[in-house]
C-alpha cells in the first residue's frame, strides 16, 4: 500500500471534483454549506463558527494517517450551482503495514442528499484506495441510530461486519454503538460494477 496521498492529488468525477483540504481557504465556505443540525446529527464535535471548523480541519489534517478532501460540484446539482464547496470527506486510519484505510468523517450540505454526490464521491475514493494505493480493505462505520448512513454504505456494496458496542462517547454525552462495514480488494471488482450502473458510467 502507498501512503500518503501525493500533494496535490485531485480526484475528478462527472458531478464532483474531491480536492485536498486547505483549512485556511475552504473552512468558511465549507461552513456555510453544513452548518444544519441534521448535517451534524451523527458527526461529533458540531463546529460553532468558521474559525472552529478551520481549526478542526487544520489539527486533523496534521495527522500522518490521515487525508482530508473537500468535495465541490462540477456541475449545478441539488440546488447548488457549479465549483460550489457542498461537504468533507477523508480518508483515516491509514495503515500501510496492513494495506487498510477507512473512508470517513463525511459532512454533506443537505441540499445534495440524494443525488449523485455522496456515490459518486465514495466511487472516487474507492476507486482511488483499490488501484492506485493498492489498499486491501475500506471500512466504512457509522452511528448504529444514523439508519440513513446504513442504508447509504449498504447501498455502496459494502460488507455488514458487526458492531462495535459502547465505541466512543457522543457530543450529547450519550455512548454510541458503531455500526461496522467493508470493502475487500475481492469484492472491488463488484462493487466498482454496481457504482458505475448506478451512476450511468458503465
Amino acid at each position: 500500500m502507498s501512503w500518503p496521498v501525493p500533494a496535490g492529488t485531485v480526484l475528478h468525477g462527472e458531478s464532483v471534483t474531491l480536492t485536498p483540504t486547505v483549512a485556511e481557504s475552504d473552512a468558511e465556505a465549507l461552513f456555510k454549506a453544513v452548518d444544519h443540525e441534521v448535517a451534524w446529527a451523527h458527526v461529533p464535535n458540531r463546529p460553532e463558527d468558521a474559525r472552529t471548523l478551520e481549526d478542526r480541519l487544520r489539527q486533523l489534517d496534521s495527522l500522518p494517517d490521515w487525508q482530508l478532501w473537500t468535495v465541490r460540484t462540477r456541475q449545478p446539482i441539488g440546488g447548488e450551482p457549479a465549483d460550489a464547496i457542498v461537504g468533507v470527506t477523508a480518508y483515516l486510519d491509514a495503515r500501510p503495514h496492513d494495506a487498510a484505510i477507512e473512508i470517513g468523517f463525511t459532512v454533506y450540505s443537505p441540499s445534495v442528499w440524494g443525488t449523485t454526490v455522496n456515490p459518486e464521491a465514495k466511487l472516487l475514493l474507492l476507486r482511488y484506495a483499490f488501484d492506485t494505493l493498492h489498499v486491501g480493505r475500506v471500512q466504512l462505520k457509522t452511528d448504529v441510530r444514523n439508519h440513513r448512513s446504513q442504508q447509504a454504505i449498504a447501498r455502496l456494496g459494502a460488507s455488514y461486519e458487526g458492531t462495535l458496542r459502547r465505541h466512543f462517547r457522543r457530543s450529547d454525552g450519550t455512548v454510541r454503538d458503531s455500526v461496522l462495514f467493508s470493502i475487500t480488494a475481492e469484492d472491488w471488482p463488484r462493487v466498482r460494477a454496481g457504482l458505475a450502473r448506478r451512476l450511468g458510467t458503465s
